[in-house]
């Protein structure tokens, strides 16, 4: 990350006439080795551990929700710019899908079983919005119901995505290199992407009021779909037995030293979605997400 990095939340108001004007968005190949992973990868704070590995639990289910959804707009995109980007977008969602199983793969097979809640997450993704059995008219607006739902999730991961490439104080903690590259490499195509799924809603229908609805309808779940997983991880964490139970005040003092997002910066970043003039390029640092992918270890092991 450069050392000049701005502090969370601070890109809103970036000079974006050093911003690319146009990338080509691609899948990476990445790989990382889990098998010296610790279970507390931040060393000695599990709660701040497992505040993000919750990120772990959603996001598998989450992005092949993506793709698929996308997948079934592609034949309605009439702009080929878009519909390049839309199929830029469906290969970096895929490859992060895998990428995060990995990590679940291993805290299973070192004694904290993930899966009962990840199914609770494929239920809601693939039976709840998943496809209907609809036709025609009926099928497309549920269609497009689901593409302004995944820009509104893309609003929240795209902050994700900029407050871990600007988050010190994990490396100053001495959290896992390997994790934070994970995290660091994901949340930069976050920020990279963080237009494509407003552009294609825009494109496909457009009207405020639907896009607003929709967030207000994802971000609520999304964070009570956090806090649970946090609930859930310190619980069945088999080096913690059950003694650790989330409070508030620990994501306040994670919170001070900069190893999780704070419930009022989160808000406040948060905002902008709702403004009639909002465009994902308005908020993030491409160039710094742009940066980071060209040093990432796992990216470079990838193309190796």
């Amino acid at each position: 990350m450069p050392a000049d990095a701005a502090p969370a939340g601070d890109h809103s108001a970036d000079d974006h006439s050093a911003e690319p004007e146009e990338i080509a968005l691609r899948a990476r190949d990445v790989h990382f080795d889990w098998s010296a992973l610790p279970m507390h990868w931040i060393p000695g704070d599990p709660f701040a551990t497992h505040v993000i590995n919750v990120l772990h639990l959603l996001l598998p289910e989450g992005e092949e929700f993506f793709v698929r959804v996308f997948g079934q707009a592609l034949p309605l995109i009439e702009d080929e710019k878009l519909r390049e980007d839309v199929l830029g977008f469906i290969g970096q969602e895929a490859v992060h899908a895998k990428s995060h199983q990995g990590v679940l793969d291993h805290f299973d097979a070192h004694g904290l079983d993930t899966r009962p809640y990840t199914r609770q997450i494929a239920h809601l993704f693939g039976r709840i919005l998943g496809d209907r059995g609809y036709t025609g008219r009926r099928q497309e607006e549920w269609l497009v119901e689901r593409v302004a739902l995944i820009a509104g999730i893309e609003h929240i991961t795209a902050f994700l995505g900029q407050w871990i490439l600007d988050a010190r104080a994990l490396d100053e903690a001495g959290a896992d290199p390997t994790m934070l590259d994970l995290l660091r490499w994901h949340g930069s195509e976050e920020v990279e992407h963080r237009a494509v799924a407003y552009d294609l809603y825009q494109h496909l229908d457009g009207r405020y009021f639907r896009r607003v609805r929709l967030f207000l309808l994802a971000a609520p779940f999304f964070f009570w779909l956090w806090v649970r997983g946090t609930r859930y991880l310190l619980a069945h964490d088999p080096r913690l037995g059950g003694r650790v139970r989330p409070r508030l005040r620990d994501l306040m003092r994670t919170r001070k030293h900069g190893l999780t997002p704070g419930f009022g910066e989160t808000l406040r970043l948060l905002t902008p979605y709702f403004r009639r003039s909002y465009h994902p390029s308005q908020h993030g640092s491409t160039s710094q997400a742009i940066a980071y992918l060209a040093d990432s270890p796992a990216a470079q092991a990838g193309e190796r």
